[in-house]
């Protein structure tokens, strides 16, 4: 299969309205490239693997639509058969028609061909399995090495939004999780995305888990991956809601019933999530936190201070940092 890509140089400020002006003329599915920090209801919802500040936003942004090139090299685009010459000039007309009463920036026009475009595998050459210290991590297209064979392995597929364990953050809650687990640990896993850490933390004995998210798309997910990991439906309980503000969501995760509670979140979100989870540890249950860039390092541990948490101890992996704390019993 081959694609078309239409690649459009503009300005940040016109990408919606450039989207949807090109939305008109057949031109679906923009895939977005700036510099543009994520809102504060963004970095709320990027609750694993985040990663630290991008660049500064400079202004130019690109905007790429991809359309299926026929064999005769033409191109369907609401229902129409039209040449390739024909449809950037048809995107050219309208950046034109545009740009006499709005500022579009440089507004150019660079046609490529992609072959073979896969959009839901050709994903799959870049990840490949690796290891958390004794664990290997496995995508579900890869085979186990016989040299691997007794190790503990996590079978797992990167979601679209979701962990997979790679990152430092993952890698600090797991070594806390492996600390304070045992036969009888109640485990809730506030942003639980891809659910890897309360299915790790069941493949390490633990009794049972609570995972929540503000996604919906997690569900999914958490489902997937226990089925990978033999976890049964009935030791990993899902919830869809944020726990910071929704008292219903609170109601339903329970109160002094946890032995752990993992975060993986921004230091930004962990400030507020620390007081409410308090109210749903029990006397003596411990508090494992990361996501938190070394420079925020802190504010999350004044913020546990402040709750009345005991700081138990502060780990690290390259820039990032776990603080780990235990509820006075």
């Amino acid at each position: 299969m081959k694609w078309v890509r239409f690649r459009i140089k503009t300005i940040t400020d016109m990408e919606d309205v450039i989207i949807s002006t090109l939305y008109d003329i057949g031109l679906e599915g923009a895939q977005i490239e700036d510099k543009i920090p994520l809102t504060a209801l963004e970095k709320e919802q990027m609750f694993v693997d985040i990663l630290p500040d991008g660049p500064e936003d400079d202004g130019v942004a690109y905007l790429n639509f991809f359309v299926e090139k026929k064999e005769d090299g033409s191109l369907t685009v609401l229902d129409e058969t039209v040449s390739v010459d024909a449809m950037t000039e048809k995107i050219r007309t309208e950046l034109e028609e545009l740009r006499e009463f709005c500022e579009i920036g440089e507004g150019s026009i660079t046609v490529d061909e992609t072959e073979d475009l896969d959009w839901i595998n050709n994903w799959k050459q870049y990840f490949h399995q690796f290891y958390i210290d004794d664990i290997l991590v496995i995508p579900s297209w890869e085979d186990i090495k016989p040299e691997d064979e007794a190790r503990m392995v996590l079978h797992i597929d990167p979601g679209t939004a979701f962990g997979t364990g790679m990152h430092e953050t993952t890698q600090l809650c797991i070594r806390q999780l492996r600390k304070y687990i045992t036969p009888e640990t109640e485990l809730l896993d506030v942003g639980t995305g891809s659910g890897i850490l309360a299915i790790l933390s069941l493949m390490f004995g633990a009794k049972h888990a609570v995972g929540t998210d503000l996604d919906p798309c997690a569900v999914e997910a958490v489902a997937e991956n226990c089925a990978a990991n033999g976890i049964a439906k009935e030791q990993f309980e899902m919830m869809i809601g944020n726990i910071i503000t929704d008292k219903t969501v609170q109601d339903r995760v329970g109160y002094g019933k946890y032995d752990i509670v993992v975060a993986n979140i921004l230091a930004d979100v962990l400030v507020p999530l620390t007081p409410v989870i308090l109210n749903h540890l029990k006397p003596g249950g411990v508090y494992i936190t990361s996501g938190i860039i070394d420079d925020k390092e802190q504010t999350v541990v004044e913020a546990v201070k402040a709750a009345g948490l005991e700081v138990l101890e502060v780990t690290y992996q390259g820039e990032w940092v776990s603080v780990t704390a235990r509820k006075m019993a």
